[in-house]
């Protein structure tokens, strides 16, 4: 399915969702990436539609003026964590690009961390070390090109990812990371099969939700989006991810 995505209002967020069904369970044992070069781990960024899309949705949360106060930005998906990850990623490389700060991309999926994957890194020290660990932050994350972007991976998850969601350790962990980066960018666990994107949410300055088209449920998404609001979580808005176009695409650009 295709990749391209769209950044819905917060008004009427569930507006042109329809049920689906829901997204089957991750599967376990992916083997770990190689260790080489900080540049090939990198990778490529995106390019053509994907950019342009990952670009206003950095622009809109990030960069635009109504949005200056905001420093720590939580991206979750509701069912499922596939394309959360992949999005959170891309869009800290761009804020890193774009903006003229440091940005920590944080992986706060201790179900299924994936960030390591996308920025291919090993997820050896991480989020869930720095939590038991003495030592500043930065030393549990890992710099890329320049310094401008960094990455705090999961780490060592053995341990059940609620309690660690829940401590003080936490609260603590991520008002240093406010104080050592300029931005903040956090992937969670899906909302509807965990607290932790609820506990994180009430942590920072706002919520980007991720809804895969065709699958995630309407129903589910409002439930989330309920909660949140229950919870005083200021929802930022909401990105439609994998949208598929049945025309060809150059035909919606003329509409």
């Amino acid at each position: 399915m295709s990749r391209y995505f769209e950044v819905l209002q917060r008004t009427g967020i569930c507006a042109d969702l329809f049920p689906a069904n829901p997204a089957p369970p991750a599967v376990a044992g992916e083997p770990r990436p190689r260790v080489v070069s900080e540049e090939l781990r990198l990778g490529p960024p995106p390019e053509g539609r994907d950019r342009e899309e990952i670009a206003k949705l950095v622009q809109q949360v990030f960069l635009a003026a109504e949005a200056g106060a905001r420093r720590t930005v939580l991206f979750c998906g509701v069912e499922d964590s596939v394309g959360s990850g992949r999005i959170c990623a891309q869009a800290a490389r761009l804020l890193a690009e774009l903006g003229t700060g440091t940005v920590c991309l944080v992986d706060a999926d201790g179900r299924a961390p994936s960030l390591h994957r996308h920025l291919r890194v090993e997820n050896r020290r991480g989020l869930a070390d720095s939590l038991i660990e003495a030592g500043p932050i930065r030393g549990f994350a890992r710099p890329f090109a320049g310094g401008k972007l960094w990455i705090l991976p999961a780490g060592n998850v053995g341990s059940p990812a609620s309690a660690g969601m829940s401590s003080e350790s936490l609260r603590a962990r991520l008002a240093e990371l406010r104080a050592e980066f300029d931005s903040v960018v956090l992937a969670a666990p899906p909302a509807a099969h965990s607290a932790d994107a609820l506990v994180l949410g009430k942590l920072t300055d706002g919520v980007v939700l991720v809804i895969a088209a065709n699958r995630t449920r309407r129903e589910t998404t409002r439930q989330v989006k309920d909660s949140f609001d229950a919870a005083q979580v200021r929802l930022l808005g909401a990105v439609l991810d994998e949208r598929t176009f049945p025309i060809p695409e150059a035909l919606y650009r003329k509409l």
